[in-house]
C-alpha cells in the first residue's frame, strides 16, 4: 500500500452551481475543489487537463501543484473551424494563466513541450500510460487471408478519416484488396460527417471499408488482434495514445508526420510516417504487396515506454521534484 500522501482520493461530494462552470471561468469549481483538498491535505495536487476547470482547480488549491496537458487549447483556438468559438478563445486563455502559475506542466509529447514550454516555469516529457489491457496476451484469433487495417477516433476534420476513405478507395480500384474497418463515434449532423457517411456507404456496397461505431477497451483489443495495420492522419494531434495502443498490439502503423504522432512513431524502424496521404497509401500499397505484415516484434518495447508501472514511477519522482522546491528552470 503506497503512503497515505500518495494514494488517489475520489471524495469530491460537492455540488457546483451553473453558474460556477464556464461563465465564471470555472471559479466555483475552483473553490468547491479547495474545499475538499483542505479536508484531505494532501502532499501535492495534478491538476489533469486543461481542457476544463482541473488546471484552475489544481492552481487556486493553495497547495503545491503540477498541471498536465492533455490537448493544446491554444493551438486549438486557432484552428480555423474554433476561431470563432468563444468557449475555445476563453480556455486557451485560462490555459496560459494556469500554465504560468503551477510548479510545472508534465507534457505527452515533444510536440506538447514546445507549446508549453514559453508559458510555464517548468516541464517534463512524460507519454500517456497505455492501459495495463493492451499488454496481456492476445487470445488465439485466426486472421484472414485479406489484410483488415483499422482506423480509430471520432470521424471530425482534423482526424481526416474521409481523406483516408477517399484514397482507400483509389487503392481498391487498382486492384488492392484488403478491409478497412473505422472505429469510433460519427454524427452526420455536420458536413464533414454526411460526407464520410455518404462516401462510406459506396465503400460498404463496394465491400473494403466499414465503419463499426464505438468500442470498449476489450472490442478494441480484440479488433486489434484480428488486424493487421493501423492508418492514423489526423491533421494535429498531441500524442495520439491509440498510436502507442496499437503497435503494443503488434500492428503495422502508418500515419501523419505530425505532433505526438511522430515522437511515437519515429523511434520505430517499421512505422510509416508521411504528412501526405498520397505518399501514406504508397507505402500502404507496397506493404500489401509484401504480403502485409503485422509488426508483432514492438510488443516488448512498447510495454518498456508505456506499461503504467513506467509511467507511474516517473511521476512519483516528479511530485518529489515539485515539492522539495528546487530552483525551476
Amino acid at each position: 500500500m503506497p503512503p497515505r500522501s500518495w494514494r488517489l482520493t475520489s471524495s469530491f461530494t460537492s455540488i457546483v452551481p451553473h453558474l460556477g462552470w464556464g461563465r465564471s471561468a470555472f471559479a466555483g469549481c475552483a473553490m468547491a475543489v479547495r474545499r475538499q483538498i483542505r479536508e484531505i491535505r494532501p502532499d501535492i495536487v495534478h491538476g489533469q487537463g486543461t481542457e476544463r476547470d482541473c488546471a484552475m482547480s489544481a492552481v487556486f488549491s493553495g497547495y503545491p501543484n503540477v498541471l498536465t496537458i492533455h490537448g493544446n487549447m491554444r493551438a486549438l483556438a486557432l484552428r480555423p473551424e474554433l476561431r470563432a468559438s468563444r468557449y475555445y478563445k476563453m480556455i486557451s486563455v485560462l490555459e496560459s494563466f494556469c500554465l504560468r502559475r503551477t510548479a510545472g506542466v508534465i507534457c505527452n509529447s515533444a510536440y506538447t513541450e514546445d507549446l508549453v514550454s514559453p508559458r510555464a516555469r517548468r516541464t517534463w516529457r512524460v507519454p500517456n500510460a497505455i492501459q495495463s489491457e493492451f499488454f496481456q496476451v492476445s487470445n488465439s484469433l485466426s486472421r484472414g487471408e485479406v489484410p483488415q487495417i483499422l482506423n480509430v477516433g471520432t470521424i471530425t476534420p482534423w482526424k481526416c478519416q474521409l481523406e483516408v476513405l477517399i484514397e482507400i478507395r483509389l487503392l481498391w480500384q487498382q486492384g488492392y484488396r484488403f478491409k478497412m474497418l473505422f472505429a469510433g463515434e460519427l454524427s452526420t449532423s455536420s458536413s464533414y460527417g454526411k460526407d464520410f457517411h455518404e462516401e462510406l456507404q459506396r465503400a460498404e456496397e463496394a465491400g473494403y471499408a466499414t465503419h463499426v461505431g464505438f468500442l470498449d477497451v476489450h472490442g478494441l483489443i480484440e479488433l486489434m488482434d484480428q488486424s493487421h495495420a493501423m492508418i492514423h492522419c489526423p491533421s494535429e494531434e498531441a500524442f495520439g495514445l491509440v498510436v502507442a495502443e496499437a503497435m503494443a498490439r503488434g500492428l503495422k502503423f502508418f500515419g501523419s508526420n505530425v505532433g505526438g504522432v511522430r515522437d511515437i512513431a519515429c523511434m520505430i524502424d517499421e512505422a510509416e510516417l508521411d504528412s501526405d496521404i498520397c505518399n501514406l497509401m504508397e507505402q500502404v500499397r507496397l506493404w500489401i504487396e509484401s504480403g502485409a505484415p503485422r509488426s508483432d516484434s514492438l510488443k516488448e518495447r512498447m510495454a518498456s515506454l508505456y506499461h503504467p508501472r513506467v509511467i507511474a514511477e516517473r511521476h512519483i519522482e516528479i511530485y518529489k521534484e515539485a515539492r522539495s522546491n528546487k530552483r525551476l528552470s
